[in-house]
C-alpha cells in the first residue's frame, strides 16, 4: 500500500507542475524577433522535469523584468524539430541569442540569480 501511495504522489507531483508551461517557439516568432535585434531566450522543458518546474516561474518573473526580451519555450519531447533546429538536447536548458548569434548556454539553472545573470549575457 505505502508503495502505491507513493507512485500516486509522485505522478500527481509531475503533473500539478506540468499543466502551466506551454510551447509558444516557433521558428517564425524567433527569426522575426533575431531580425528586429531583440534578445531571444530560449527555454527547453520537459513536463517530467523537476528542474523545469522549478525555472518555468522563475523565467515568468524575468519576462515582467525584462520588458524587451522575448521568451520562448517549447517542450523538448514533443518538439524534437525545434530542438534539432537550435542543436539542444536536454531539457532544462536555457539558450541567449542577440544579433542572430548565440551568447549564452546553461542546463539545469534554476536559482533566480543565476538564471538572470545568464539572460543579462544578452543585453
Amino acid at each position: 500500500m505505502k508503495k502505491i501511495f507513493i507512485i500516486f504522489f509522485t505522478l500527481f507531483s509531475f503533473n500539478s507542475f506540468s499543466q502551466d508551461i506551454k510551447t509558444n517557439f516557433t521558428i517564425e516568432l524567433f527569426e522575426q524577433a533575431q531580425n528586429n535585434g531583440k534578445t531571444v531566450i530560449v527555454h527547453s522543458w520537459n513536463k517530467f522535469c523537476m528542474t523545469c518546474a522549478k525555472q518555468k516561474p522563475v523565467l515568468v518573473k524575468a519576462e515582467k523584468d525584462f520588458k524587451n526580451i522575448v521568451f520562448l519555450s517549447y517542450e523538448q519531447t514533443k518538439h524534437k524539430d525545434i530542438a534539432k533546429y537550435l542543436e539542444i538536447s536536454y531539457w532544462s536548458t536555457i539558450v541567449v541569442f542577440k544579433n542572430n548569434k548565440e551568447v549564452a548556454r546553461e542546463i539545469g539553472l534554476y536559482d533566480k540569480d543565476d538564471i538572470y545573470s545568464l539572460i543579462k549575457k544578452g543585453i
